[in-house]
C-alpha cells in the first residue's frame, strides 16, 4: 500500500507561481512513475506532467515551458514548479504513482487533490 500526501494548492494571481509536492510511503520496492494529473470542472481528468524514474519527463503542450516536474528520490517526493499561471490552469490537481512490488508488481496509486484557483 502507498499513500500519497499532497500540498501547495492555493489561490494565485494570474501570472504567479506555485509549487505542489507529493510524497509517497509505504511497502513498496520503488517508485516507477509519479505524475500530476488535473481536472477541471466540466472536463475530463488530464496528464499534466509526469516523472519517470529512469528520469525522464513528459508534460501536456498546454504547461510546457510554464510547468516542471522534479523528483528527490531519497524522499520519495515530486515536485511540480507552475509558473506564469493562468486562469485555465484553475482545476484540482491530483497526484499519481506506480509503485512496484516484488509480490504484485506494478500498482497505481492516486492522491486526494489539491485545488489550484487562478483568479484575479
Amino acid at each position: 500500500q502507498v499513500q500519497l500526501a499532497e500540498s501547495g494548492g492555493g489561490l494565485v494571481q494570474p501570472g504567479g507561481s506555485l509549487r505542489l509536492s507529493c510524497t509517497a510511503s509505504g511497502t513498496f520496492v520503488k517508485i516507477n512513475i509519479m505524475a500530476w494529473y488535473r481536472q477541471a470542472p466540466g472536463k475530463e481528468r488530464e496528464l499534466v506532467a509526469r516523472f519517470i524514474s529512469d528520469g525522464r519527463t513528459n508534460y501536456a503542450a498546454s504547461v510546457t515551458g510554464r510547468f516542471t516536474i522534479s523528483m528527490d528520490n531519497a524522499k520519495n517526493t515530486a515536485y511540480l514548479q507552475m509558473n506564469y499561471l493562468k486562469p485555465d490552469d484553475t482545476a484540482v490537481y491530483y497526484c499519481y504513482t506506480n509503485a512496484y512490488y516484488w509480490t504484485t508488481g506494478s500498482v497505481d496509486y492516486w492522491g486526494q487533490g489539491s485545488q489550484v484557483t487562478v483568479s484575479s
